[in-house]
């Protein structure tokens, strides 16, 4: 996961002949999770077990060893958890690979289509001539990871929650451990949801437009942009934004920043918000250069907590079951976002 990142691309140096192979395991993982599983399955044993032919998958076969075995006690557990394809408890419970012959050119077993039986024999057949089996079972993993951050997960919309309750869900969301890049984005999620609702329930907003939210990898100064979140007023103009950072505290050189994106806007007000809150030992020189902002500008810069803003929004709103469908369906499509951070969300609603 860490290799993959943000990314959907495999990052991996093996040979052209590997990476075929195991592209084509990955094209069928779901239709031939028994394929999958087998040779990830050989791709482990072989890496713990150099000396051991894998192709010898029975204790049958002279030479060699407990294939299934290894497979039900580790590797489809594996695959389970980390919601692969995976095979109820084994990938050898298939006519077509439980045949006690070596996995060879001269296997018979009837794996389809041919293409298929191919990688699937070629890539074992690499391993025994020389191919080193641990960048080999990265790419296939890192393949696994891809297509299943593409999969489409139902996420839990609680209802009639008490403002204290979603704080606790956002804050245990926010700050999950996470392996994928991407968390940063959820607090701009769940400010961005909350502003969805502000703008047609709040008066200070009426006429303003929310604008949709940028890419997460998309540079102010290109876009035009002066935050995360931007609002303008009937003419197109800035009248509203937020910065928001996330385990990162306010500091004057973040206050200082901020200011040089909006300094040739006339934008009315400025959040510069963080789940880590402000740097103490700047508070004063932070709350100084506010006050010199808002005098040469006349913007109101405005320096707080990411939960304490989102507290307050809360309590504008007449319901607030809306913020949570307008942070999980953002939730759903923001492309930042890998599966896990989405089945996270699932797991801090079922912990509740």
């Amino acid at each position: 996961m860490q290799l993959v990142g943000s990314g959907d691309e495999i990052d991996s140096d093996i040979k052209v002949k590997e990476e075929n192979c195991l592209n084509k395991i990955l094209e069928r993982s779901e239709s031939a999770k028994g394929v999958l599983t087998v040779v990830i399955t050989s791709l482990v044993y072989k890496h713990l077990n150099p000396s051991q032919d894998i192709r010898k998958h029975q204790t049958s076969i002279d030479g060699g060893y407990s294939g299934r075995g290894f497979d039900t006690k580790y590797v489809t557990p594996f695959l389970k958890s980390k919601k692969f394809p995976a095979m109820t408890t084994t990938g050898w419970l298939t006519r077509s690979l439980e045949q006690k012959v070596v996995y060879d050119s001269n296997y018979t077993g009837s794996v389809k289509p041919p293409e298929l039986k191919t990688a699937f024999l070629g890539t074992l057949e690499l391993v025994e001539t020389g191919s080193d089996p641990q960048p080999m079972l990265e790419h296939l993993i890192q393949g696994l990871i891809i297509q299943r951050n593409k999969q489409v997960i139902k996420l839990a919309k609680p209802k009639s929650l008490p403002i204290g309750a979603i704080i606790k869900l956002l804050e245990s969301h926010f700050d999950s451990k996470y392996v994928s890049e991407g968390a940063s984005r959820l607090p701009v999620l769940a400010l961005y949801a909350a502003y969805s609702c502000l703008i047609n329930e709040t008066k200070r907003f009426n006429g303003k437009s929310l604008l949709p939210l940028e890419n997460h990898t998309s540079s102010d100064s290109q876009s035009g942009r002066i935050g995360d979140i931007d609002i303008v007023n009937e003419e197109d103009k800035p009248f509203e934004a937020v910065e928001v950072k996330h385990g990162i505290p306010i500091t004057l050189q973040l206050v200082n920043d901020s200011f040089n994106k909006f300094s040739v806007t006339q934008v009315d007000r400025y959040y510069l918000l963080s789940t880590a809150g402000t740097d103490s030992s700047e508070s004063l020189k932070i709350e100084k250069e506010v006050e010199r902002i808002k005098n040469i500008h006349g913007c109101h810069v405005i320096v707080n907590g990411v939960i304490h803003s989102l507290k307050y929004y809360l309590r504008l709103l007449d319901d607030t079951s809306e913020f949570i469908e307008a942070y999980v369906d953002l939730i759903e499509v923001d492309k930042s976002l890998k599966f896990e951070h989405k089945k996270q969300w699932n797991a801090v609603v079922s912990s509740m």
